[in-house]
């Protein structure tokens, strides 16, 4: 255990194996990655059929970002998924422990394109409705609501740990 992790979370656990400790980090990751991954499915979902319901009301700018939304939420999905075709191509000839930490990236860089795709996306919605410099402030807000909650709080925390 690290001087800066509190006892109990985090870092190992009281009479815990370097087995068990993975393989509990593994389970965490795995369920964290239930979570997240029906969400970015519906997102995902409503990108693909917003072309054939509204092309035609998307100018230039518009068509550009939802390029950027629909691709950076797909890159998102691949880097969700990417975990388990990975332990399932390399069954029982890995390392469980690399598989953790090599998840953990993915699952970070997913979240990062994630966000990136939800502010794209809010930016369309919003300018349908309410028109460019409101939808630009509003979009702008919301991908500074993201990127502080789950990426600025919890580097904050570490940081002061």
């Amino acid at each position: 255990m690290t001087s800066h992790e509190p006892r109990g979370i985090g870092g190992p656990q009281p009479d815990e194996s370097p087995k068990e400790r993975v393989d509990r980090e593994l389970s965490e990751l795995l369920e964290e990655t239930r979570v997240i991954l029906p969400g970015v499915e519906i997102l995902f979902g409503f990108l693909i059929i917003l072309p054939f319901q509204f092309s035609d009301e998307l100018d230039g700018f518009e068509r550009l970002l939802y390029l950027g939304a629909f691709l950076s939420v797909s890159a998102a999905l691949a880097l969700l998924v990417a975990p388990t075709v990975y332990h399932r191509l390399a069954f029982r000839h890995m390392d469980k422990e690399r598989l953790v930490f090599l998840a953990n990236r993915l699952l970070i860089s997913a979240s990062a394109l994630l966000a990136i795709g939800i502010a794209q996306a809010v930016y369309l919605v919003v300018e349908t409705i309410v028109g460019g410099a409101v939808a630009a402030i509003i979009a702008a807000l919301n991908a500074g609501w993201f990127a502080w909650f789950w990426f600025g709080l919890p580097l904050l925390r570490r940081r002061r740990s």
